[in-house]
């Protein structure tokens, strides 16, 4: 019914405008409905549901492909930009370490998951080409490892057929989700689970300190110049990543084109792990500063356009065609949980620690940081940090469990 991309885009920013609107609503009702349906669901599931009924068409826009190829290079620009390697060190090892345990345990549950499913229903878990249901999954290890861009960023390099990429959406949201909401329980009733796994919780209240004063000392009102910079630097690393990518494929392809199997012809992984890594260089520099101007808040802003561009695409009648699945995802979720505890009760780290962890983990920057805010408001900040962590690893590990993945399914 709407053909004009520029008519296609205003209605997904209203959409977006709307479901956090009604979020952030004090209202019994919206709060008890976000309560079961998060809002990130809402941003995909909108969007695929104006596509499944036929009022947008996700295959004839052209939205889709200018936001991945400009938005998402910038948006991982803008997440890693404002890492700062000494705060990340300051958390204290065993804050890393659970964090890194999490990360291992997505890395491992996924080739484990889809190796125990494929030996009880190797139809599950078949499919040949762009319906082999590995290059679904091998998206959701960027998801879990980073956050949506890193989702993104791998769907673009296993290139799974976007009818099982919805299915591979809901297990992914719905999983993770329900994970959260665990967590957030698990924040309330925090001093009992500290006392079982024996760990001394009095850091956490001198990092809470710590952190408070930073955020009323560093926080301003982002100037015009700041948002200039903060432009420069996000496109600039995407014009620059593009750039590379061009010179890169081509030498691949003529020189190595046995390097084909493992994606490193493919001209957008190139580009996202080219612009994390120029993120993650200037987080060195004086434009880590751009942070406290809103550069993960512009991150953001790009993310949920990314993820309604993504929803667009979905054809929600074929969530429902390999409902088994979700048993891939769970048994999945529960490796990585068992990882975090077992690091977590090793190092006798705060359930604070696993928390934020495994959500900076699972979840990305928004979820991680509303887990650890359940905690204390002002420690909002440190899933953040965790978060930017994960989005610098996400590509990159996601991509190794996606090839480990492929492995097991053939």
């Amino acid at each position: 019914m709407i053909t004009s991309d520029a008519t296609v885009l205003g209605l997904l920013f209203v959409i977006l405008a709307l479901i956090f609107y009604t979020a952030s609503l004090k209202n019994r009702f919206w709060q008890k409905f976000y309560a079961f349906v998060p809002p990130l669901l809402l941003c995909y599931f909108i969007p695929g549901l104006l596509n499944s009924f036929g009022v947008v068409s996700g295959v004839n826009s052209q939205l889709y492909p200018v936001v991945s190829q400009y938005l998402l290079p910038a948006c991982l620009v803008f997440f890693t930009l404002g890492m700062d390697f000494k705060a990340v060190l300051g958390l204290g090892p065993k804050a890393l370490l659970v964090f890194l345990g999490g990360t291992l345990g997505v890395m491992l549950g996924g080739p484990l998951a889809l190796a125990i499913v494929k030996s009880i229903s190797p139809d599950t878990v078949g499919g040949t080409g762009a319906d082999a249901v590995w290059r679904g999954l091998a998206t959701i290890a960027g998801s879990w490892i980073g956050g949506g861009a890193n989702q993104t960023a791998l769907k673009e390099v296993f290139q799974p057929s976007d009818r099982l990429f919805s299915q591979v959406v809901a297990v992914d949201v719905i999983v993770a989700e329900f994970w959260m909401a665990i967590l957030i329980y698990g924040a309330g009733i925090a001093p009992h689970i500290d006392r079982f796994f024996k760990a001394d919780a009095r850091d956490i209240d001198h990092l809470r300190d710590q952190l408070t004063r930073e955020q009323q000392n560093s926080a301003h009102i982002p100037s015009l110049k700041d948002l200039i910079f903060l432009a420069a630097a996000g496109f600039g690393a995407t014009g620059l990543s593009h750039f590379l990518a061009n010179l890169i494929v081509p030498f691949i392809k003529v020189n190595y084109p046995h390097l084909e199997k493992f994606s490193l012809t493919s001209s957008f992984f190139w580009v996202v792990s080219l612009a994390t890594f120029i993120g993650i260089g200037l987080s060195f520099t004086k434009l880590r500063r751009l942070e406290h101007a809103g550069a993960s808040r512009m991150g953001s802003l790009f993310l949920y356009l990314l993820v309604a561009t993504i929803g667009m695409k979905m054809d929600l009648l074929a969530v429902g065609d390999n409902p088994k699945l979700f048993l891939v995802g769970l048994i999945w979720m529960l490796v990585h949980v068992a990882a975090t505890l077992l690091v977590a009760k090793l190092v006798k780290a705060p359930f604070f620690f696993t928390a934020v962890g495994s959500q900076a983990n699972v979840g990305g920057a928004a979820s991680a940081s509303v887990v650890a805010a359940a905690f204390h408001p002002s420690l909002a900040s440190v899933g953040v940090l965790l978060s930017i962590l994960g989005y610098a690893l996400g590509t990159y590990c996601g991509y190794l469990t996606g090839l480990t993945m492929q492995w097991v399914a053939e």
